[in-house]
């Protein structure tokens, strides 16, 4: 028998984000670990858990997750890009709500290219005029 499983690609900054969605008791792993100590931060765990507290599908599903660059915040919110989006495609009829709170909408935010003469971005040595 075929084991069901919804799938939904998240990216932030540099972050991207591969998102399963299996039906279970609610646990999120990250990387094969737990979403506590992979985090670390209340706040970041908070963030991934959205879209599965808005919809109410906490209880319903085991998140399964495998996420590589950027930084741990670009993460978080890679994988909460990637939740919503396998619960579009589990059931289509959260999307109204899901595009509400913003959870489908890319963040086009991106790390800003290092320029010649300057030493990052936009940070340039002391100008001294002697």
């Amino acid at each position: 028998m075929a084991k069901v499983m919804f799938y939904g690609t998240g990216r932030r900054i540099n972050a991207i984000a591969r998102v399963f969605l299996v039906p279970g008791e609610g646990r999120v792993t990250i990387n094969n670990k737990p979403v506590s100590e992979y985090f670390g931060r209340k706040t970041l765990e908070m963030i991934v858990r959205q879209p599965m507290e808005l919809t109410g599908a906490a209880a319903r599903f085991d998140i399964q997750a495998k996420v590589l660059g950027g930084g741990i915040s670009g993460q978080a919110g890679a994988i909460k890009m990637g939740i919503a989006r396998a619960l579009v495609q589990a059931d289509p009829n959260l999307r109204t709500s899901l595009k509400r709170a913003g959870f489908l909408t890319r963040d086009p935010r991106m790390k800003e290219r290092r320029k010649y003469g300057l030493k990052k971005a936009r940070k340039a040595s002391q100008f001294s005029k002697r």
